[in-house]
């Protein structure tokens, strides 16, 4: 029930928006240690899963949350469905 419970979270801030994937990887790699841990602890969803939004690639520990990937030049275009990862990861980042 807890992945359902972060859909449920993450489903109020639907809005979409397209990335390059090293524009998402550049955000990613600016956090500070633990963020990760951050995130999910404060979506109530599993660590990995927020891991898998930046690229990650664990999905048997965590889960494909509204990220689609594809190839193209500069790591390719990530299309986003819901922001509310990338809004906080921002905010953590002062982005």
């Amino acid at each position: 029930m807890r992945f359902n419970n972060s859909i449920d979270k993450l489903s109020k801030n639907i809005m979409a928006k397209t990335i390059t994937f090293n524009e998402l990887r550049k955000i990613k790699d600016q956090l500070p240690s633990g963020s990760m841990r951050q995130i999910a602890e404060k979506l109530d969803m599993n660590e990995e899963t927020v891991r898998n939004y930046f690229g990650g690639r664990n999905f048997d520990k965590g889960q494909s949350v509204g990220i689609h990937f594809e190839q193209g030049p500069d790591g390719g275009i990530v299309t986003i469905d819901d922001t509310t990862i990338l809004d906080l990861a921002r905010k953590m980042i002062n982005y």
